[in-house]
């Protein structure tokens, strides 16, 4: 038993050492003075050169930029999407398309990246060619193939959350005069809450970082962060890529302190209402 501990701790450093020495290194170096990016400076480091170069760099600013706008609208309509396909599928029971249903949300999971972007392409010049829109491939055409790909996700955790629902609480609402609106207003929403945040962090993240897909449905003029970074490594990626990925880092993990809190502050705050129904109830 004891031997078994000490594998289990050696194989958790070693993931941990795995994951997060690169990207600990990435920061260390975005610190660097040296236009090189693996070459350190001793003499002139640390220094925020490279973050005064990015405040200049239009190209990465408006890229960055293109890049939070589609992700912040195609999470959000993924979660609205996905939300409402979760429901159907776990409170609808059996009904007529229900598999095909569940194939089409689920698709987008299994299927490679490559013939998901080119099929989005083929129907955006087939729309374009029968009803006039979209009118060509750029920032329209992104979010769309973004929501597309999204809404699988968003809909795998709702409806995973949504399987384990204890539908007694909506029964009582409705037994004391709720309507099915308030009830999900004021029942279900709040309770599947957490599953809905999870699932618009998630495809906010799949949207902010998709390259494959993106490249079939962008246009000149709509490219995005994970582009522009990737045509850059082709050539030599340059310092302020370090320090805007830093950047990238400190959000992410601000976002995921945030809601780790926030999702505690919610657990401990029904566990609470629940012990103070008990009681009252005795």
């Amino acid at each position: 038993m004891r031997s078994q501990g000490w594998f289990a701790r050696g194989a958790l450093v070693l993931g941990l050492v795995f994951l997060y020495v690169p990207i600990i290194s990435m920061i260390v170096f975005s610190f660097n003075y040296s236009r090189l990016v693996t070459v350190w400076d001793s003499a002139r480091s640390p220094s925020f050169r490279w973050y005064a170069a990015l405040v200049h760099n239009q190209q990465i600013l408006g890229a960055a930029w293109l890049s939070i706008r589609i992700a912040l609208v195609s999470a959000t309509a993924a979660v609205v999407l996905g939300t409402l396909a979760g429901m159907a599928l776990t409170r609808f029971g059996r009904f007529r398309g229900r598999m095909l249903l569940a194939g089409m949300t689920t698709a987008p999971l299994v299927m490679p990246e490559v013939i998901t972007g080119l099929s989005l392409l083929l129907l955006f010049v087939a729309m374009a060619q029968l009803v006039g829109w979209p009118r060509g491939v750029g920032a329209v055409t992104i979010t769309l193939a973004h929501i597309t790909f999204c809404m699988a996700y968003v809909t795998v955790v709702v409806q995973s959350r949504l399987a384990g629902f204890d539908e007694a609480l909506e029964e009582a609402a409705m037994d004391l005069g709720a309507r099915p609106l308030r009830v999900f207003l004021r029942i279900t929403l709040p309770l599947i809450l957490p599953a809905i945040a999870s699932g618009w962090l998630l495809a906010f993240t799949l949207s902010w970082d998709d390259l494959v897909i993106t490249q079939f449905v962008a246009g000149p003029g709509s490219s995005t962060l994970p582009m522009v970074i990737f045509s850059k490594v082709r050539f030599g990626v340059t310092p302020d890529v370090n320090a805007l990925a830093t950047i990238m880092v400190l959000v992410v993990a601000t976002g995921i302190a945030i809601s780790t809190v926030w999702m505690r502050h919610r657990q401990r705050r029904l566990e609470r209402d629940m012990q103070l129904a008990a009681a009252a109830n005795l």
